[in-house]
């Protein structure tokens, strides 16, 4: 069935005007990314030509997306926007908040009775408002997207930083925080830098063990986790072409590592074979009578350098699986040099684990294709010598899995099938002893792999590999083991050798499913009830921050000043935190506990200037706040890396913080900081981070007069009487300053709906 076919037809009726009115208005061929962007603006037909990188420019998404931790703050602010339903066609998925322990029979059930509360909330709320429900257990946002929503050419958002999965059907998805999905879904214009253009060619074919995930694991060794920040990132060539749909968002899944807005491909037969096969056969039928517009123009793709501002190509034909990590999804390395770096570099070789799924590798495709190595392994005589985990992506994936028999292979080779969900991919994995933090490696086809991500344990090195890569890994127990050119012992003492995967693109019998797990909403909702106890620990209804006060902020404390990388990860901790997600005070406990404090190297470990003793960073700004003391953070390079949380922003607004001040953004974060009002600021010289001390008093000047491309300055007052002072920058426009003298974006949308209400 093909959802809102409405709403993509009337997409698809404007879309040839537009793109050839922002051809001719921008005076060239057009990407593929430029023709959506133009055909999505939120006034309509284009009418100027856009500045990459420099604009900021307003917006028209199709559809918002949520999934159920970042969900639930985004509707408790959508509840006091003041509309009676949502704008535009939304969805919230129950995925996150299902731990992986013993299994899909045990987990589910019981997540479904430990988070009720919640799942009942976004339920109810969903209900009321218009939203589509997608029940627990009903599979990973990202994969229930792409078989159900994405369109080729739509432009959609999603409270979750791999809503860029679904440019593998040729979308423009972006991840963001709450706030903005709040403004699409309250029927707002969604505002968003121009985005430069990183264009990918592909040539060739991949063959034998690679996989769509080594392209994307050997692009982020090449633009590292920033260098993808404030572009799109589009695919193209006859290796694209090449490719199967599920495989296509395998890659711009993971361009999030990679710090891209987002990524993309353009219309093609994969794409249309697989909306066909999920019986979205009339989407397919109005693409194409567009087709044309939903891929970059000839000339584009002819002469690259031109229209891209850059461009990396990559041959699939001589392409090698690649194993990423540990640590950071950028360090790439060749399986053929793993053994060497290993050992070089002393990681341990014995592989523990092997997961396969997340939002990433859990399509029909990857499982069947990690299934023939289990099969092989099976009638070779060989055993999994680490332990082994499946996490399909959809209900629909894993009924259809398991009616062809692939789950039952993996469960022949002693692997554990979890929950249709997210589980140890976003730290929702109750790994026994991991308690004991000791050293050891996993293997995993997700797409992070920061420290502590996955079980909690900072010594855990993991690694990140394409699902047929895992299962070969995970059978071998060794990290260095090349399934290219090593061989494995058997039950018989005899030397096997692996042969490549093989798997189907897309089921041979069809798809099929019983209950895919989606409860659409009421036709009316203005009587459906949205209960929320005030005694709630795991919900908590928002009061409006404060606005302004309308001086230079003076006197602040520095509350800590984080060390290398900060990722949203060190910021707010998902894992079992993910509890407190509606929660805005109590998951305020874990603000930056995970952030290393540059004066003595340690987490959750910073100097209180009221007592002048050292602790946890939450409890030290709840009394800074009790005092009436502002405080401001200060970071190193790509602060806010990662997730799109907007917790990561609202919580230091919560407890007080007035500001932060880094060498450099993740683009979310940023966007996210701005939307609570907070103040995002970065160093005019990178240099002058070594300047701030840890008895700092700090004022920031100039906001008095605070506008777009001004510099404010910042005030040092060392604890030996000394000052310095040097200027600071920021990228707000004035929209944006606007969203801070009020204290906040949600504030302006209360405003104008109270406003609006009193005009009736």
């Amino acid at each position: 069935m093909a959802f809102d076919i409405d709403m993509i037809k009337k997409v698809y009726a404007n879309f040839g005007s537009r793109v050839d009115a922002a051809r001719k208005i921008v005076g060239r061929p057009l990407t593929l990314s430029e023709k959506i962007l133009y055909a999505h603006l939120w006034d309509g037909d284009p009418k100027k030509a856009f500045s990459r990188g420099t604009d900021y420019v307003d917006f028209a998404p199709d559809r918002v997306a949520m999934q159920d931790a970042t969900a639930q703050m985004a509707l408790l602010q959508f509840m006091q926007a003041g509309r009676p339903q949502v704008a535009v066609p939304s969805t919230v998925h129950c995925d996150h908040l299902i731990t992986a322990k013993e299994g899909a029979a045990i987990d589910l059930p019981h997540a479904r009775t430990e988070s009720a509360e919640v799942f009942d909330f976004l339920s109810s709320v969903s209900n009321k408002y218009g939203i589509g429900f997608w029940k627990p257990g009903a599979g990973i946002i990202h994969q229930v997207v792409l078989e159900n929503y994405a369109f080729p050419g739509g432009m959609m958002i999603g409270t979750d930083s791999h809503t860029v999965n679904a440019g593998g059907l040729g979308m423009v998805a972006i991840g963001v925080g709450g706030a903005d999905a709040c403004d699409v879904m309250a029927g707002l214009p969604w505002e968003l830098k121009f985005p430069k253009l990183i264009g990918v060619k592909l040539t060739g074919k991949l063959n034998g063990w690679t996989a769509a995930k080594d392209i994307i694991l050997k692009v982020a060794g090449i633009l590292t986790v920033k260098g993808g920040t404030g572009a799109i990132v589009e695919y193209f060539g006859d290796g694209a072409v090449n490719l199967s749909c599920t495989g296509k968002g395998t890659i711009c899944n993971m361009g999030a590592e990679i710090g891209a807005t987002t990524s993309t491909f353009g219309y093609d037969e994969s794409m249309e074979r697989y909306l066909r096969a999920t019986d979205r056969n009339e989407v397919a039928d109005e693409a194409n009578k567009i087709a044309s517009y939903l891929t970059g123009d000839d000339e584009v793709y002819a002469n690259p350098e031109t229209y891209f501002d850059q461009v990396i190509e990559i041959n699939l034909d001589e392409l090698e699986p690649y194993l990423n990590g540990p640590f950071t999804p950028d360090l790439a390395t060749p399986v053929s040099q793993m053994k060497v770096e290993a050992e070089k570099n002393g990681w341990p070789l014995k592989v523990e684990w092997g997961l396969i799924g997340s939002c990433t590798n859990s399509s029909y495709e990857d499982l069947s294709r990690a299934a023939s190595i289990a099969n092989q392994a099976i009638s070779k005589g060989l055993k999994t010598k680490a332990d082994f985990g499946i996490n399909p992506g959809s209900e629909q994936v894993r009924y259809t899995a398991n009616r062809d028999g692939y789950l039952k292979t993996f469960e022949d080779l002693n692997a554990t099938i979890f929950t249709n969900a997210c589980g140890p991919c976003i730290g929702m994995w109750d790994r026994t002893g991991a308690e004991k933090a000791e050293k050891n490696t996993i293997v995993h086809s997700f797409n992070r792999n920061f420290a502590k991500r996955a079980d909690g344990n900072p010594n855990t090195f993991a690694f990140v590999a394409s699902p047929e890569m895992v299962a070969a890994i995970a059978i071998a127990g060794d990290l260095g083991f090349n399934p290219l050119t090593d061989t494995l012992t058997n039950d018989k003492g005899e030397q096997v050798k692996l042969d490549p995967p093989t798997g189907h693109e897309l089921p041979p019998k069809g798809y099929a499913v019983e209950d895919a797990g989606f409860q659409a909403p009421a036709a009316d909702g203005s009587n459906v009830q949205v209960l929320v106890s005030p005694t709630s620990h795991r919900l908590q209804l928002l009061d409006p921050f404060t606005p302004w006060e309308g001086t230079d902020l003076k006197g602040l404390n520095l509350l800590i000043k984080a060390k290398g990388k900060c990722t949203t990860d060190h910021i707010s901790m998902a894992g079992p935190w993910l509890k407190f997600r509606g929660h805005l005070d109590n998951i305020s406990n874990n603000m930056l506990i995970g952030a290393v404090n540059y004066f003595n190297d340690k987490t959750d470990n910073v100097k209180n200037e009221l007592t002048g003793e050292y602790g946890p960073v939450p409890a030290t700004q709840r009394d800074y706040k009790a005092a009436g003391i502002g405080s401001i953070v200060v970071g190193d390079e790509n602060y806010g890396e990662g997730s799109s949380r907007e917790h990561a922003a609202m919580e230091p607004r919560h407890l007080g913080v007035r500001a932060v001040l880094v060498k450099s953004f993740a683009r979310i974060h940023e966007t996210n900081l701005k939307k609570q009002g907070m103040l995002g600021l970065t160093f005019a010289n990178k240099d002058d981070y070594d300047k701030i001390l840890e008895d700092d008093k700090i004022d920031i000047l100039g906001l008095t007069e605070f506008a777009p491309d001004k510099p404010l300055t910042l005030v040092l007052h060392h604890a030996d009487g000394t000052e310095e002072q040097f200027p600071v920058n920021h990228s707000y426009n004035a929209q944006q300053i606007e969203w801070f003298v009020a204290g906040g974006a949600l504030n302006i949308i209360r405003r104008d709906a109270a406003a609006k209400a009193a005009s009736l």
